[in-house]
C-alpha cells in the first residue's frame, strides 16, 4: 500500500481525496492546503488538514512520511515542497496546468533523485485520447485539425488540456475552440477532417473524482520506474509496449485451410 500526501484542497483536492481514500492500494495520510483551521481533518476521518510554509515541509515528512505526493495546487507549491521531496526521495503526481518553463525546468531537476509526473490534465480518458490522437496525425499528417474545449462557466483561460493537445499535434493554438457554458465541468474534442469523412475522439468528465481515478494510476505505474521526469502519455505508453510484447509472446493465429 502506498502512503499519499495531498496537496491542495479545492473542489478538484477534495474530490480527488474521496477517490484516494476509496483505492485499497493507497493509504492517504494527510492533505496540505494554503489555509487551513487548527486541528482541521478531512469529513468524517481523522486526515489531517494542515498549512505549512517553505520551511516546515522537511520536519513534517520526517514526522509524517509518506512514499507520494499528489499536488492539485498552484504552481508556486512546487518550490515551497521541492527539496524536501527531493531530500525525502518521494514520488509527485503533478496536475498543475499553470506551470511555467521555469517550473518544469525545476520538476526535471527533482526527476534527478526521485520520480516525477507533470501534467495538466490526469484523467486516464484524456490522456488515452491525445495518445489515439497523435497517432492518428502520423497516420494522416495532412488532415485538418480542430480542438473544441467546453467549461464551466466561470473557467477564465483557454483549457491547458487543449493547449496540451494542440502542441502534441502540432498545430497552432488559434485551431482551439473554447465554449463556457452552465452545467459541464469539462469537455475536449479533436476533430480531424479528410476528403469524404471525418473523426472526432471525444472526451467528457462528468466528475471531478476522474481526476483521483488518474491520480491513483499514476502512483501505481510511477512506482517501479527509475527517477526521472515522466508525462502521462510515458506511463500509458509504457503499458501500450509491455502489452504489445505480450502479444508478441502468444502463438501464432492457426492458419485456415481450404
Amino acid at each position: 500500500m502506498f502512503k499519499v500526501g495531498l496537496v491542495g484542497y479545492g473542489k478538484a483536492g477534495q474530490a480527488v481525496a474521496q477517490e484516494l481514500q476509496s483505492d485499497p492500494r493507497l493509504a492517504l495520510c494527510w492533505v496540505v492546503r494554503h489555509s487551513a483551521q487548527p486541528g482541521a481533518t478531512v469529513p468524517e476521518t481523522s486526515i489531517p488538514i494542515v498549512s505549512l510554509e517553505a520551511q516546515d515541509w522537511s520536519a513534517w515528512m520526517d514526522a509524517h512520511p509518506v512514499d507520494a505526493l499528489v499536488d492539485f495546487s498552484q504552481a508556486h507549491s512546487l518550490h515551497a515542497y521541492g527539496e524536501a521531496l527531493r531530500q525525502h526521495r518521494v514520488m509527485l503526481v503533478s496536475a498543475i496546468s499553470a506551470y511555467s518553463p521555469q517550473d518544469l525546468d525545476y520538476a526535471r531537476t527533482l526527476g534527478k533523485d526521485t520520480q516525477v509526473m507533470c501534467s495538466p490534465n490526469i484523467t486516464v480518458g484524456i490522456n488515452f485520447l491525445i495518445m489515439a490522437a497523435r497517432l492518428l496525425r502520423k497516420i494522416a499528417p495532412h488532415a485538418d485539425v480542430e480542438i473544441l474545449e467546453q467549461h464551466f462557466r466561470d473557467k477564465p483561460e483557454v483549457s491547458g488540456t487543449a493547449r496540451k493537445i494542440a502542441q502534441t499535434l502540432q498545430v497552432q493554438d488559434e485551431r482551439i475552440t473554447s465554449l463556457r457554458l452552465g452545467g459541464i465541468v469539462g469537455q475536449h474534442e479533436v476533430i480531424f477532417g479528410f476528403p469524404y469523412q471525418t473523426v472526432r475522439l471525444v472526451h467528457n468528465s462528468i466528475e471531478r473524482r476522474a481526476f483521483g481515478t488518474g491520480a491513483a494510476f499514476a502512483i501505481t505505474q510511477l512506482a517501479p520506474c527509475a527517477p526521472g521526469f515522466y508525462t502521462f502519455d510515458d506511463l500509458m505508453m509504457r503499458l501500450v509496449r509491455q502489452e504489445l510484447l505480450a502479444d508478441d509472446q502468444l502463438p501464432a493465429d492457426p492458419v485456415a485451410t481450404v
